[in-house]
């Protein structure tokens, strides 16, 4: 982050909250008038939106209104967030990728020439 997002977050921000992975949570500390407070979020290092979890990604978008705490709920189907692993050794390779060895099972929707 710039030392101008520092700034203005120290002047006009209120923090509201941390997550698990040391993001920061702010809001205009104002009310304006005839709009809604501006939301954002500092990161606690690499700035990398899918590093936000699913419950601040819905505070910050305004899908809730009331921020997420520490004893928000959380179901047993819920998994731990993990930031995208797109371009990493952690990514998703499908059976089949040519990076996964290249073969994968037979299935009834494979193509299977005409012979005449």
């Amino acid at each position: 982050m710039t030392i101008g997002t520092r700034l203005f977050s120290w002047l006009n921000g209120q923090l509201v909250g941390r997550d698990e992975q040391g993001n920061r949570y702010y809001q205009e500390k104002r009310e304006p008038k005839g709009r809604r407070r501006k939301r954002w979020v500092m990161y606690d290092g690499v700035v990398e939106a899918s590093r936000v979890p699913a419950h601040w990604h819905g505070w910050l978008h305004y899908t809730v209104d009331v921020a997420p705490t520490s004893n928000s709920p959380r179901y047993s189907w819920q998994k731990p967030h993990k930031a995208n692993q797109t371009g990493t050794a952690g990514a998703y390779l499908p059976p089949g990728h040519t990076l996964m060895g290249g073969q994968r099972e037979k299935t009834t929707a494979d193509y299977e020439p005409w012979m005449p």
